[in-house]
C-alpha cells in the first residue's frame, strides 16, 4: 500500500468529478485566479509568509507549509488588488477555496512557484466598499493529501495588510477520512467537521484528519504512524510529507498555539478493519493514550468522542460521549461508503445542538456561507 500511494503520488493531480444525483454539476470550481507576475512592478507591495499581520489557520509547518484538512490564512487588507506566491512545496493544481469579506467561497487551482491575483478593481464585492476600507480575505486548501507553500503576499503600493483579530473560543477536532471530507464534493471544506466549525461562527478551528490514518501507531493503508503519534506533529501521514521532512517531522508546538476549548474525536473504522491487524486492547489502550496525552496539553480543554472508552473516564469530568446512532440515513451516505454531503451536514448540525446544549456554545455565525453547491429548491409558485 505504502508504495502505491507513493506511486499515485507522482502522477498528475486529478480532477475529480462533482455529482448531483449522478450528474455532473456544472461550473462546479468558479473563481479561477489569474495566473500573473508581478516581479520588479512597482505597482504591488509585498510581505513576506512571516508577515505578522498573516493569521495561519490549522497545521502549517516552519516552511510555511499547510498540513491536515482544510488549513488556511486569513488577513486584511485595503485597496483592490491582492495576489498570492506559491512555493516549491505547494502541490501541482491544489484546489483552494478562498472568500472575500462575507461574500460566498470561490475555489481555484493553484500551482507551485507561481503567484495568482485573487482580487482586482472588477472583483464582485470590492468596489462596494469606502475607499481604504478593510476587507478581509481568507483561503482554505480543500484536499488533506494536498497542500500549499505561502511564499509571499502582494497588495496595491499604496494599500496595507491589516491583522485579523482571532475569535475566542477554539475546537480541534481529530479523526480519518470520515472526518476529513473524503467523497464529500469539496472535500475538506464540504466535511462534517467543516460544517460543525463554520456553522457555529467565530470559532477558531483545526482539523487533523487523515484518510486510512488508524488510531493506534501503525502502519494503516499506507499511513507510517496512527493518531497517538502523528497528532503531537506538525505533519500528516501523506507522502508528501515523507518528502519534506523524511522520518523526522516537526513536533507541534502547542506552548506557542492557544489551546482548545473543546477536542472532538472520530476515530477507529481503520483500526476496525482486520486487514489492519488492531486488537480490541491495543485500540482501547491507544485511545486512552490519546486522550490523555490532549489532557497533559490541555488541562482545561473538554474532550467529546464519538466512539466510547468504556467506562476509563466515566468520572473524570472532562470526557463525554456524542452518540450519533440515527442520524445518518437512506441518501446520506455515499456509494463508497463516506457521508454525502447532506450526510455531514446533519451531523454537524446535531454536533451543533449538542456543543450547545453540553457546553452552552451559541450559534454565532450572522448568515455566512458554510456549504458550497447545496442550494436546490423547486421554483414552482402554483399549481
Amino acid at each position: 500500500m505504502k508504495l502505491l500511494s507513493s506511486l499515485l503520488a507522482l502522477l498528475p493531480l486529478a480532477s475529480a468529478t462533482v455529482l448531483e444525483n449522478g450528474r455532473p454539476r456544472e461550473n462546479p470550481y468558479p473563481g479561477q485566479a489569474t495566473l500573473v507576475s508581478n516581479n520588479g512592478s512597482d505597482t504591488w507591495k509585498s510581505y513576506g509568509p512571516d508577515a505578522t499581520e498573516i493569521s495561519y489557520k490549522g497545521r502549517w509547518d516552519s516552511k510555511y507549509v499547510s498540513w491536515w484538512s482544510a488549513p488556511g490564512l486569513k488577513f486584511g487588507f485595503t485597496g483592490s488588488n491582492l495576489a498570492l506566491s506559491f512555493g516549491r512545496y505547494t502541490s501541482p493544481g491544489v484546489l483552494v477555496a478562498y472568500r472575500i469579506g462575507d461574500l460566498d467561497w470561490q475555489f481555484s487551482n493553484v500551482t507551485a512557484n507561481a503567484t495568482y491575483q485573487f482580487v482586482s478593481p472588477a472583483t464582485y464585492g470590492v468596489n462596494l466598499t469606502a475607499p481604504g476600507q478593510t476587507l478581509t480575505f481568507e483561503l482554505r486548501v480543500t484536499n488533506w493529501a494536498y497542500g500549499v507553500q505561502l511564499d509571499g503576499i502582494s497588495i496595491s503600493n499604496d494599500a496595507s495588510l491589516i491583522k485579523v483579530p482571532d475569535f475566542a473560543r477554539r475546537l480541534e477536532i481529530i479523526g480519518d477520512s470520515l472526518t476529513a471530507g473524503q467523497y464529500q464534493t469539496y472535500e475538506g471544506v464540504s466535511s462534517w467537521a467543516w460544517g460543525l466549525s463554520e456553522g457555529l461562527g467565530q470559532t477558531e478551528y483545526t482539523i487533523s484528519a487523515y484518510p486510512g490514518i488508524c488510531l493506534t501507531d501503525k502502519n494503516c493503508w499506507g499511513n507510517p504512524h496512527g493518531q497517538t503519534y502523528q497528532w503531537f506533529h506538525t505533519s500528516d501521514t501523506s507522502y508528501r510529507a515523507s518528502q519534506i521532512w523524511g522520518d523526522s517531522p516537526e513536533e507541534w508546538d502547542f506552548a506557542s498555539h492557544p489551546a482548545a476549548d473543546i477536542v472532538l474525536i472520530n476515530i477507529g473504522t481503520n483500526d476496525n478493519n482486520t486487514a489492519n491487524n488492531v486488537s480490541s486492547s491495543e485500540f482501547l489502550s491507544s485511545y486512552i493514550q490519546l486522550i490523555d496525552g490532549i489532557h497533559a496539553t490541555w488541562p482545561d480543554a473538554q474532550v467529546v468522542e464519538i466512539q466510547a472508552v468504556g467506562e476509563h473516564y466515566k468520572d473524570a469530568g472532562f470526557v463525554h460521549l456524542f452518540d450519533t446512532k440515527g442520524i445518518l440515513n437512506h441518501n446520506d451516505v455515499g456509494p463508497q461508503y463516506h457521508p454525502t454531503d447532506f450526510g455531514a451536514a446533519k451531523v454537524a448540525m446535531h454536533l451543533m445542538q449538542y456543543l450547545k446544549i453540553k457546553f452552552g456554545w451559541e450559534f454565532l455565525n450572522t448568515g455566512r456561507q458554510v456549504q458550497s453547491g447545496t442550494l436546490y429548491w423547486n421554483d414552482q409558485s402554483s399549481y
